[in-house]
């Protein structure tokens, strides 16, 4: 039977976040409903294919193609998601020693991390993540332009800010930096430490 999932409840939605609306936050999770529902449509699909749907796959296109790709950036869509909207909620922290520490030894200053990863996501046409690499033992800004655009092997992602426009366009329009200054704000850095401090483990 193939595997399925079901759309996880946030406490972010639960709270009254500083500038970004209720109605964004429904939208947007009908959005992460949507990437659930694919993974378990392609899923279930997987499952039907055929001896000849193998022998016919081929990377122009194929249905053994389609299905892969579009996999991928179904969960993306649902990881990515979960992973933001569950460190919405906060009220203008800042990290939890560990972490700070570290950005600290890995950017040269708090404030040199906070314009890079600002920059990374005015940058990003899709997602911003901060990532504990386990191979080289530091952090790293990436830029996720797509649901599948993962970070690099052997990181794992700690914090995401979504910057495609679905996430700020309601309350912002196309001021993208304002957004972003408003995540700052809601951000929930509690969650972040304790991802760090799993991802280091």
């Amino acid at each position: 039977m193939a595997h399925q999932i079901s759309a996880k409840q946030f406490q972010s939605f639960q709270k009254d976040l500083d500038g970004i609306s209720k109605k964004t936050m429904e939208e947007h999770y009908k959005l992460y409903q949507g990437y659930v529902n694919k993974y378990n449509e392609i899923m279930t699909k997987l499952e039907t294919l055929t001896p000849d749907d193998y022998k016919a796959a081929n990377p122009t296109y194929s249905l053994v193609r389609e299905l892969k790709v579009e996999l991928a950036r179904a969960i993306g869509g649902v990881k990515n998601h979960e992973l933001y909207f569950n460190h919405l909620g906060g009220k203008d922290s800042q990290p939890g020693s560990a972490l700070k520490s570290q950005i600290e030894k890995d950017f040269g200053a708090y404030d040199k991390w906070l314009t890079d990863f600002k920059a990374t996501g005015t940058a990003g046409r899709g997602w911003a993540f901060l990532a504990w690499d386990r191979e080289y033992g530091r952090l790293f800004n990436m830029i996720g332009d797509e649901q599948f655009s993962f970070p690099v092997w052997n990181s794992t992602p700690i914090l995401a800010m979504d910057v495609f426009e679905h996430a700020f366009f309601i309350d912002f329009g196309s001021a993208k930096a304002a957004y972003i200054e408003k995540f700052f704000a809601n951000l929930d850095w509690s969650d972040v430490d304790k991802r760090f401090d799993a991802a280091k483990k």
